[in-house]
């Protein structure tokens, strides 16, 4: 049973940093496509930065940046001068396989963590 656990959201004033981590058991970590995304409230859940891993494509808003560490099997996102905007639920997700280049769309994951809630306050 594949299972996504995300950590390291927290409430943190504008302009600091903060860094999350994902770690994905019951699948071999390395082998599979990732990505992190946030909705807020009414709004739509959106890709943030993505990596398909068959052919190393990826996705970025530029604002965030992603990095793994497959010894640790744990997949990070560095969030650095936050703003009030940024205030959402953050998701990483696993996809089964990813072909063609890389997708950054909800549709795109099979598995989902369920969320760390970032609060950036003004």
């Amino acid at each position: 049973q594949v299972q996504v656990v995300e950590s390291g959201g927290g409430l943190v004033q504008a302009g600091g940093s903060l860094r999350l981590s994902c770690t994905a058991s019951g699948l071999a970590f390395d082998n599979y496509s990732m990505g992190w995304f946030r909705q807020a409230p009414g709004k739509e859940r959106e890709g943030l930065s993505c990596i398909n891993k068959n052919d190393g494509s990826t996705y970025s808003t530029g604002r965030f940046t992603m990095f793994r560490d497959n010894a640790k099997n744990t997949l990070y996102l560095q969030m650095d001068n936050l703003k009030p905007e940024d205030t959402a639920m953050y998701y990483c997700a696993v996809a089964r396989s990813m072909y063609g280049g890389i997708r950054c769309g909800r549709n795109d994951y099979n598995y989902w963590g369920q969320g760390t809630q970032v609060t950036v306050s003004s």
